[in-house]
């Protein structure tokens, strides 16, 4: 299997560019903050699960490596809300956002508490 084979890769990968795509109409004003962090924090996501990925084979890197892509997916909801909040985003796509974000975390949480079940070495000391 491949990094970008693994559905949480997958589905953050999606919603990366899927935020690329919605901060193309925020104002001017917002691209070296709210635009520039909400898309560095979406990437990371996705990034951060294909970094955990090479490194399966210990277990201690590889829940590393998940929970810093947790963190980004938490960071990336965060900045959803001010989008939200600042009415750069409406209500609909705000929702839809989210969910699929608490999805690719539930996702990243199943790779955290089972990494046996991604090649990691459960006994490697």
């Amino acid at each position: 299997m491949k990094f970008y084979e693994l559905l949480a890769y997958q589905k953050s990968f999606d919603l990366g560019m899927e935020i690329f795509e919605m901060t193309k109409s925020f104002p001017k004003e917002e691209i070296y903050s709210l635009t520039d962090q909400i898309r560095r924090s979406s990437r990371s996501v996705s990034g951060n699960v294909a970094e955990a990925y090479v490194k399966r084979r210990y277990p201690r890197h590889f829940i590393s490596k998940l929970t810093d892509s947790d963190g980004e997916n938490l960071e990336t909801q965060n900045w959803l809300r001010y989008s939200f909040a600042c009415d750069y985003i409406e209500e609909t796509l705000f929702k839809n956002l989210i969910s699929r974000s608490e999805e690719v975390g539930k996702l990243i949480h199943y790779m955290i508490n089972n990494p046996g079940k991604f090649g990691s070495k459960e006994n490697y000391n």
